[in-house]
């Protein structure tokens, strides 16, 4: 019986593992479609309304605003639209399609994010450990796993990442015409920051390796690092877009909104899954890196510890830092990075089958928590117009509906004082709330059954009930009631 030569089961074995990891890949870009284009908690935000009627703003004045154009109490007043290139992405791609458009979109941003952190993983991990790594991503990413702007940064923020690292491995400074990434990601996303807090270390890690000779470092790197700043300058808001992260970042109030809470370990989720594992395996088998990289990762964990948002930066950034080492520590060696095109052509396949299951069961916004449509349909068009004091998370409904919203999710804009003052007031606080109607004139409030308020006004003298279900409640004033005419009630 004839042998096979060592060199091509070699051969054999490494084509086998590159095809299984591509099926790997292939798996985890479709996985990432469907729960975005299938899945209704994608669009279980209320952001993503004013997001859309802001793109709308945008396309139908022809520029970006400096001003807020929809509440009524902060009408006219500064704002920062810093997401706003997305918005109009958003917003062509609902008109020309509506919802179901708008979540396939997303669904392609979310497989391109898995497809280009897997694909550089592929280069250190074999197929097991790729899945196992996509499966965790994907858990940590789930927080954040909304149908908005930061979806669509986050392809840049996995190339951006990838780039750097692959500068430093080859002992060079990132090509200036990477900053040139910079100025699509500053006008798509605040996330942009990120870059920065992923380039200092490295900057850091090449001055300290090469600190002999310091001055090609702080030259190569200095010029990157200019070109950069210069990128991010290049949006309609200037200078206010460089400042905006740090700002909202600093807000007191940030406690008051889901996305902002410090993260649960009260049940055990993929997060926490994936901080121990990968404690077990750096542990246990002595992986090696640079503290410069280590004290990235520390700082990330420390975020996506305080805040749950930054549980995705976390998901994405660390295995693009960690596969290298860890790679290297059960004695792999680096592969060529390639396109892997079996992956592309099973999800080009399966994305065309999930894409016509769509479009054949088109989306359909109905009642939900950010949603409360058939409480809107109840108040007549004359009272819409009117002063109303809503629930938070139904701002952008309201914003998306054409009614002006007493507050809603830019939050940045209405501030710390202001925020406060709203969840004083549905928390049922009656002097503020008498001190409201009076400051603002409130002729009717939607409000979530869940908030103390809503459970207060059936029993406000001069205050009638129109409408009430599981999801939002509506009051009016009495008198405002009776000056609508006939017709309008």
């Amino acid at each position: 019986m004839a042998t096979i030569p060592a060199d091509d089961l070699r051969a054999r074995s490494l084509r086998l593992s590159f095809g299984l990891r591509e099926l790997v890949i292939a798996g985890a870009c479709l996985s990432m479609f469907y729960i975005l284009a299938f899945n209704p908690r994608a669009l279980n935000d209320g952001d993503t309304y004013w997001h859309l009627r802001a793109g709308a703003w945008m396309l139908d004045h022809g520029r970006v605003p400096n001003f807020d154009p929809f509440s009524f109490t902060h009408l006219n007043q500064p704002w920062v639209p810093h997401e706003w290139l997305s918005e109009i992405i958003m917003t062509s791609v609902f008109r020309l399609g509506g919802w179901t458009a708008y979540v396939i979109l997303f669904g392609f941003a979310g497989a391109l994010s898995m497809g280009l952190l897997l694909t550089r993983l592929s280069r250190w991990f074999g197929p097991m450990a790729l899945g196992l790594t996509a499966w965790l991503a994907v858990g940590c990413m789930w927080v954040g796993m909304f149908a908005r702007p930061h979806l669509l940064a986050l392809p840049i923020m996995i190339y951006w990442t990838g780039r750097l690292i692959d500068a430093r491995s080859e002992g060079r400074a990132p090509p200036l015409w990477l900053a040139l990434v910079l100025i699509l990601w500053a006008n798509l996303h605040g996330s942009f920051v990120f870059g920065a807090l992923v380039a200092a270390p490295l900057a850091l890690e090449a001055l300290w390796e090469g600190r002999r000779d310091p001055w090609p470092v702080i030259r190569d790197w200095g010029g990157f690092a200019i070109a950069c700043l210069a990128a991010v300058l290049l949006t309609p808001n200037g200078v206010h877009a460089l400042t905006y992260p740090f700002q909202i970042m600093t807000m007191k109030t940030l406690n008051g909104i889901v996305e902002w809470l410090p993260s649960s370990f009260a049940k055990i989720s993929e997060f926490q899954g994936a901080i121990l594992l990968v404690l077990l395996v750096c542990l246990s088998r002595g992986v090696k890196m640079s503290v410069f990289r280590v004290l990235l990762l520390l700082v990330i964990l420390h975020m996506a510890l305080t805040h749950q948002r930054h549980t995705l930066v976390l998901a994405v950034i660390a295995p693009l830092l960690l596969a290298e080492p860890i790679g290297r520590s059960f004695g792999r060696e680096a592969e060529p990075l390639r396109a892997p095109m079996l992956a592309v052509a099973v999800f080009a396949a399966g994305a065309l089958v999930l894409i016509g299951l769509r479009t054949s069961d088109p989306v359909e916004r109905i009642d939900a928590v950010t949603t409360p449509k058939a409480a809107l349909a109840h108040v007549p068009a004359a009272l819409r117009a009117k002063p109303v004091l809503n629930t938070y998370s139904f701002g952008g409904y309201l914003i998306f509906s054409g009614v002006r919203p007493f507050i809603d999710g830019r939050s940045d804009m209405y501030g710390d004082a202001f925020f406060t003052r709203q969840m004083n007031l549905v928390r049922g606080d009656q002097a503020a709330f008498d001190k409201a109607v009076k400051d603002y004139g409130l002729a009717w409030t939607i409000l979530a059954p869940r908030e103390p308020l809503a459970k207060q006004m059936d029993a406000k003298p001069g205050w009638t009930k129109l409408y009430g279900d599981r999801w939002a409640v509506v009051h009016a004033r009495t008198d405002v009631l009776d000056g609508l005419p006939a017709s309008a009630r």
